[in-house]
């Protein structure tokens, strides 16, 4: 009898533990499909992520409230570059920013794998240290001013956790420029960064040095 009363309780606490709600981390990456402006589309069509993902925005969890039992509404912060600065967001802000089909916001979370996790602590004070930093509309590497994987890319620059890709801005079907940015480049007045190296949240998706961790929804082009 003893022993059925103690199998009881392991399942029971088994079964409690499974229903536990997923629990977000300091320094989880939070990859998104943002639905805003063509331009993200465009980031998209040239960057397929985890899954053939499209993910065109990148933020990272710096400041963690835990004082309810949820992942949507509290007080967790979420430190990105976006126009206009970086700067930090509430977690559930940046959730509601575009939902899938279900209504789920379009977000997987990405980890760094365990024998990183210790550079977590300095990758975010680099961070915080760029707050009000210009938000980089040009998509170039060393100008002073940072865009969403650019700034996550160069906080942990040093343990080379993310790697630096030519980028393309040709549509992959008909390898020829895509028409919006032939527009955005030519109202900054600067030739389109062909093959110039730089970073996207789709390349830092599948980096080795990461694991996906959780999916609230499913971003657009994402296989089962």
């Amino acid at each position: 009898m003893k022993r059925y009363l103690i199998l009881i309780a392991f399942f029971t606490i088994s079964c409690q533990e499974a229903k536990k709600p997923f629990q977000l981390q300091k320094g989880d990456l939070l990859f998104q499909d943002l639905d805003s402006s063509p331009l993200c589309d465009a980031i998209e069509i040239v960057t397929p992520g985890y899954k053939n993902a499209n993910f065109s925005h990148i933020g990272i969890v710096v400041e963690l409230d835990n004082s309810i039992n949820t992942s949507y509404n509290n007080k967790t912060l979420v430190l990105e570059a976006i126009p206009n600065s970086v700067k930090t967001t509430r977690l559930d802000s940046f959730l509601n920013r575009s939902f899938d089909s279900n209504n789920n916001p379009k977000v997987i979370v990405g980890r760094l794998k365990p024998k990183y996790r210790h550079l977590i602590e300095n990758g975010i004070n680099f961070m915080k240290s760029m707050l009000g930093v210009k938000y980089d509309d040009e998509f170039l590497i060393n100008n002073n001013m940072y865009y969403c994987s650019e700034l996550i890319y160069d906080a942990f620059k040093q343990d080379q956790i993310f790697k630096l890709h030519p980028m393309t801005f040709l549509h992959p079907k008909t390898k020829d420029t895509i028409q919006i940015w032939k527009e955005y480049y030519s109202k900054l007045n600067i030739n389109i960064p062909e093959k110039k190296l730089g970073i996207n949240p789709g390349i830092m998706s599948i980096s080795e040095k990461i694991e996906i961790v959780h999916i609230y929804g499913n971003p657009s082009g994402m296989h089962k």
